[in-house]
């Protein structure tokens, strides 16, 4: 009964946990390393074709981004999870393989010049077909055999549709033990999914702690908060620009737009249009709209056995092509358009706050976190210009932070998650978390009387005896430790478009490439140090 942490600890991303047990070897997740987590995302601290099964919690590409790597390095076991996060799983698999190929492409194109081998995309849309074969579902609350001496039950995580916590009953000879993963525990009265499941007991729990040092702001006037600010903008001739992530945050705010539309509260111009600019959230939007059986809250429930679709509203549009993404900003009829990324870093995003921020008449709602050094957490902090497509942009839109809305729960939440275990768990495992919510989380689990600490990388766990058989270590990882500056990751950005703007002059006339050469070469002479 050994449990060993190979992602998710002592950081935030790549959640991935094995587990060994009767000769068995079962991961629980197997995330991407993101940011400042990531140590390397190409290689696994272990053989794949050793591993025999696969459990995920849910579809966020922290949790199930390496999926289809596992299955090109030689995995051909099973992986399990619910029917929704299998459906989501394909689309937001197959998405990022795309990223990962165009970024190949990218770096290849660069290297063939530096006479560099050819770089592979960390898998590709082939990988994640052949992972997508693997995959067996179950419904929640439903009990199933892994193997003998291994089984589980997934139950509803309220964090993502389809997503959830795993139970699992390890039986070795005459002992067995019960641990709890909790992927990530969600935020209660979002729209569309319940309420995240209280379980009552297990010998141990390995919890998230995004959160583990806050509290949620805002009071969850989403409907009525939303329909002022675009009341306002509207009446001024201006867009609403949304950067949300495509898969949840969007489809809770097109659940919020129905109310708006259905309950008559943007008076200045009630025919509004929302646009959902991003593929992904385009075929997101399309599993959302599909059966929820056995996924849904009271309230969608009841929409749905009235006949009422939970998404569509009048003058919904969703977008696919770049030329349609493009003439969004040819026309000035004042809309809404959502869009990715969330943060802002990448995505048809950039391209509408560009054709939008300098405009006063315009509004940029946040509707989610923004991490440090990111454009999103920028324009929150109160900068003036922006560099968009080597272009300086004035800010000069009404920039608005609804904070509240999260898929996380809070300190509180997350206190009231592990309260309802009785009796309390031999241990709790804190995980999947910056530095300081993980400790802060320790502490409050300890002064709730919760035997609990935070693994390190590699740490080795006997369940049978609640010990540790191997300490762990902290890794060097690809990024800084310390978040990048505003400034920096300005400078940074600017570094890759100037890279941009280099490819795109391909082919113009030798004389100006020499000049542009020449420019390159004084910046280089001036500033390396």
């Amino acid at each position: 009964m050994k449990l060993t942490f190979y992602g998710a600890a002592r950081a935030v991303t790549g959640s991935c946990f094995r587990l060994d047990t009767g000769g068995k070897s079962v991961l629980i997740d197997c995330g991407l390393q993101q940011g400042r987590d990531e140590i390397d995302n190409e290689q696994f601290p272990f053989n794949a074709a050793e591993i025999d099964y696969v459990l995920v919690t849910h579809a966020h590409i922290d949790h199930s981004g390496r999926l289809p790597l596992l299955v090109k390095k030689g995995f051909r076991g099973e992986i399990i999870t619910t029917r929704l996060t299998a459906e989501l799983l394909n689309i937001m698999l197959l998405d990022s393989a795309h990223i990962h190929e165009m970024e190949a492409q990218w770096e290849n194109q660069k290297g063939k010049r530096a006479g560099r081998e050819p770089k592979e995309p960390l898998y590709t849309a082939q990988d994640v077909l052949n992972c997508m074969k693997l995959v067996r579902t179950y419904d929640y609350n439903r009990e199933f055999e892994i193997f003998g001496g291994l089984k589980g039950r997934f139950q509803d995580a309220g964090h993502l549709l389809g997503s959830a916590f795993i139970e699992l009953w390890i039986t070795e000879g005459d002992v067995t033990k019960k641990i709890v993963f909790s992927g990530d525990i969600g935020n209660i009265n979002q729209p569309i999914i319940r309420d995240p499941t209280y379980i009552k007991e297990a010998d141990y729990v390995v919890s998230e702690s995004t959160y583990g040092n806050r509290y949620h702001e805002g009071e969850g006037e989403y409907i009525e908060g939303l329909a002022e600010i675009l009341d306002e903008t509207f009446a001024k001739g201006g867009n609403v620009i949304i950067p949300a992530f495509a898969v949840g945050r969007t489809q809770e705010l097109l659940y919020f737009f129905r109310e708006i539309k259905k309950r008559g509260l943007v008076r200045s111009k009630p025919d509004f249009d929302v646009y959902v600019d991003s593929p992904l959230a385009r075929r997101a939007t399309e599993i959302f709209s599909g059966d929820l059986t056995g996924y849904m809250d009271e309230e969608a429930k009841a929409l749905v056995l009235d006949g009422e679709c939970m998404l569509c509203f009048p003058n919904l549009r969703l977008t696919e092509t770049t030329d349609e993404s493009r003439a969004l900003n040819d026309d000035m009829t004042p809309k809404v358009i959502i869009s990715a990324s969330g943060m802002c870093d990448a995505g048809r995003i950039r391209h509408h706050l560009k054709h939008n921020l300098w405009r006063s008449e315009c509004a940029v709602v946040f509707v989610g976190y923004q991490a440090e050094g990111s454009l999103g957490r920028m324009l929150l902090d109160g900068v003036k210009k922006v560099k968009l497509f080597g272009e300086e942009i004035a800010v000069k839109a009404r920039i608005v932070n609804f904070k509240g809305m999260s898929a996380h729960a809070d300190l509180e939440g997350l206190k009231g998650w592990v309260s309802a275990y009785n009796p309390k768990p031999k241990h709790v495992f804190v995980v999947h978390g910056y530095e300081e919510a993980i400790d802060n989380y320790v502490d409050t689990l300890r002064n709730m009387g919760v035997d609990a600490h935070a693994p390190e990388f590699s740490e080795v766990y006997d369940l049978r005896t609640n010990t540790i058989l191997s300490p762990g270590f902290t890794p060097e990882k690809k990024k800084p430790a310390e978040p990048e500056s505003p400034v920096f990751a300005e400078l940074r950005r600017m570094g890759e478009m100037l890279l941009e703007v280099i490819f795109r002059n391909k082919g113009v006339a030798n004389k100006d490439l020499r000049q542009f050469t020449k420019e390159i070469k004084a910046l280089i002479a001036k500033w390396d140090r």
